[in-house]
């Protein structure tokens, strides 16, 4: 259900599950990971096939986990896949068109960027019928929008719209083709993308990570000395 294509600077990975509006199951959440752990490509570019971006945890699988005593399991699962998607050393752009609930709404937090077209809604469910996001959400989605619009966002059950969510923060653009911001971004120098989303993403106290910004620095001014000095010129 996971579709890789590799297009110049920028990886293509869909979730290839039309019917179930891209519903993701345990092995979709291993192919993903594998997708997006060393990729040949600076960007890639995550989207939906169909009419959907993500639907979530395919329900069929989380109602088999507790005959099955799979729910520690299915839950760590999701979670490596969406450390995966953040720790990438590609930059990962979630590309937002039509729903995103669930499980799909954390896997778009995972990653670096979030746009969307207007078309595209948002929502976690799953407070509706006794469930909450476990794929890291429940961390990540205060970091990005806040505490306020997290609880409300998570313990109301409502469906966003693209505006609403820029409002919030949840996504950062709304554009009509999210695809031209993974190649406006893959412009860019793979080697710089690298470095500025380590040194953001960096979760080390403050002196630590201050040291790991001059050394980033220090090894692209390294790298393109010749470049710079003739811009100087």
């Amino acid at each position: 259900m996971i579709d890789i294509d590799d297009q110049g600077d920028v990886r293509v990975v869909t979730l290839d599950r039309a019917d179930r509006r891209n519903a993701i199951t345990l092995a979709g959440l291993e192919a993903l990971k594998v997708a997006v752990r060393d990729p040949p490509t600076p960007v890639i570019y995550l989207r939906g096939s169909g009419v959907a971006f993500c639907a979530g945890a395919d329900l069929e699988t989380v109602g088999s986990l507790a005959t099955e005593g799979g729910v520690e399991p299915f839950v760590r699962q999701g979670q490596r896949t969406a450390d995966a998607i953040e720790s990438s050393p590609a930059t990962v752009i979630a590309g937002i068109d039509g729903a995103a609930r669930g499980g799909g709404i954390e896997l778009a937090l995972a990653c670096d960027l979030r746009v969307a077209t207007l078309d595209a809604t948002f929502g976690e469910p799953g407070v509706t019928f006794g469930l909450f996001g476990s794929w890291g959400g429940t961390v990540r989605l205060p970091e990005i929008v806040g505490m306020g619009d997290a609880l409300d966002f998570s313990l109301s059950g409502r469906v966003l719209d693209a505006e609403e969510a820029l409002r919030i923060g949840l996504i950062s653009r709304i554009v009509d083709d999210p695809r031209s911001v993974a190649e406006e971004v893959a412009d860019n120098d793979p080697a710089a993308l690298r470095h500025i989303k380590a040194r953001i993403r960096d979760r080390g106290d403050k002196e630590d990570k201050e040291a790991a910004e001059i050394e980033s620095f220090r090894t692209l001014v390294e790298t393109h000395a010749e470049k710079l000095q003739q811009f100087g010129e």
